[in-house]
């Protein structure tokens, strides 16, 4: 790592920076506090222009602040553009108005674009019409030590728009829109929830046992109680506690982690809806979930039709149901029922010339076929139902076919945005899938469900039918922001740091696997 003093040492600066630095400085020397712990503000710039009354002989006097965003210097006055986030409006600043000294030596000397200010003066119209604060006061509120990126070509090298997102968002106006577009579908999923009678709640995340999903988890240590805790891969088995503890519908929006792979459509830490509705099964799930993402989508882009790369994506219900075991057979020319095990299903993929990994599990095998021949041609949202037992360790058996659990994954895109079933409430059933599991743990299976024994004994004093959901809202943001991978909709996501071969220097690179064409 270089050596932090240096950071601001005059050789590793461009020729603005030295100069910004110098002009801080002069500020100093001048008795100008470059960095003041207060600013005085009567309204946002949004609502000083809702006080304009246009034709009154006098205009209210406003204190606004903001970020410089553009000069013109004119001898005796001059223009700017501040801008606070909420609106712009210009500046008109003379001579006169200010302070002695202040306009030749303060402002046209020491202020930069991007500096923040705060000014005082009352509102007017220019002689070419613009809307305009009259500048009597001005004070320094953060002097900007680097030059503000170009607000003409953007930042578009991703390297920088990742890993350094406060200057993605100096200079591309678009992506903070992006931003406050996934605020507001995370509002309009809470809104939804809230309506509809369910109780948002908060669960661990360090949790002395992780469970509710097929993942390896991030492990750390308590060193007060010496004990090794996970960060949560899923809310579910909390959730469904609080089923049982007499909760009849309850959600949560938060963070979970999963220690895999880095993909367009994988994060190591990721924000995910999961709710848990009492006395629902599957059927019921599917058409909430309809209904909340159609709900979701009118409040955001007014309407249930989605632009996503080019592809017209309709979420009014209902969706189509597709059983699992069809659409994998109907895409692959496999009906993996009639190979029950890995090493009869691994001979029959690859006689089909599908590439079969010698230790995976059956349950791995089955969701190659479904990741490589249905899941990138599922466009428009469309649920996959009944799903194989195997490889549902939470979900309830099939009245009907006791090989089947009551599961249904949603996709939409191409890829999977959400996975829900008929819970199962049955204890004993519950303890043995669990040792199931455990069996398949300790021959190989790193994502295999750990046993929860407090989560079998909540199940013993009784859960009611029960229906669950989870869905990824970043996924969810992708799509309704129109952009293909999860690195544009999270503000700071991960990316793979390596050490350069020559100076051991580490280098923050991004590690995502091109995202193939459909």
């Amino acid at each position: 790592m270089a050596d932090p003093q240096s950071l601001f040492a005059p050789e590793n600066l461009t020729d603005q920076e030295q100069s910004r630095l110098q002009k801080l400085a002069e500020l100093r020397a001048a008795g100008i506090d470059p960095y003041p712990a207060r600013a005085q503000r009567t309204h946002t710039i949004a609502q000083a222009r809702d006080l304009y009354v246009g034709g009154a002989e006098s205009q209210p006097t406003v204190s606004i602040t903001g970020r410089l965003k553009a000069i013109r210097i004119m001898g005796k006055a001059s223009f700017a553009d501040l801008d606070d986030g909420t609106g712009r409006i210009q500046l008109m600043v003379r001579r006169d108005n200010l302070p002695d000294g202040w306009y030749n030596e303060v402002w046209k000397k020491l202020i930069d674009l991007g500096d923040f200010i705060g000014v005082t003066g009352p509102l007017t119209i220019t002689k070419t019409g613009e809307l305009s604060v009259d500048v009597h006061e001005m004070a320094f509120l953060s002097k900007t030590l680097k030059p503000m990126p170009d607000k003409w070509h953007g930042v578009r090298d991703p390297e920088v728009r990742y890993r350094r997102r406060y200057i993605d968002l100096l200079a591309n106006e678009d992506v903070r829109d992006l931003f406050r577009k996934r605020a507001a579908i995370t509002r309009a999923l809470r809104d939804y929830m809230d309506s509809q009678g369910f109780l948002e709640v908060e669960t661990p995340i360090l949790q002395p046992i992780y469970g509710g999903a097929a993942a390896r988890p991030f492990v750390t240590h308590h060193n007060q109680l010496h004990q090794d805790l996970y960060l949560r891969i899923s809310f579910e088995l909390y959730l469904k506690r609080l089923i049982v503890g007499g909760y009849d519908k309850v959600y949560e929006i938060g963070r979970d982690f999963r220690n895999e792979g880095v993909s367009f459509k994988h994060n190591p830490e990721f924000t995910q809806l999961e709710f848990y509705e009492a006395y629902a099964d599957y059927d019921d799930v599917m058409r909430r979930t309809e209904e909340m993402i159609a709900y979701v989508a009118q409040k955001v882009n007014g309407g249930p039709v989605v632009t996503w790369q080019g592809h017209e994506i309709n979420f009014a219900p209902p969706w189509p149901r597709i059983p699992l075991r069809q659409a994998i057979l109907e895409a692959s020319d496999i009906d993996y029922e009639q190979f029950p095990d890995a090493d009869s299903l691994r001979v029959e993929m690859r006689r089909n010339g599908i590439d079969a990994s010698s230790d995976a599990p059956w349950g791995k095998l089955v969701d190659t076929l479904l990741s490589k021949f249905v899941e990138p041609n599922l466009i428009q949202p469309t649920f996959l139902v009944d799903y194989p037992k195997d490889v549902s360790p939470l979900a309830k058996s099939s009245p009907t076919d006791p090989l089947q659990v009551e599961r249904f994954e949603g996709f939409v895109g191409g890829f999977e945005l959400c996975n829900a079933f008929s819970e199962l409430n049955d204890p004993q059933d519950q303890l043995q899938r669990f040792l199931d599991e455990s069996y398949r743990a300790r021959h190989g299976d790193e994502d295999a469900h750990p046993i929860d024994l407090d989560y079998i004994e909540a199940l013993s004093y009784g859960m009611p039918p029960t229906g669950g959901f989870g869905m990824g809202v970043d996924r969810l943001t992708m799509i309704f922001t129109d952009r293909d991978t999860l690195r544009e909709v999270i503000l700071f996501p991960h990316l793979r740091e390596i050490r350069d071969g020559e100076s051991g220097e580490k280098i923050d690179e991004i590690d995502e696997p091109v995202r193939q064409p459909k």
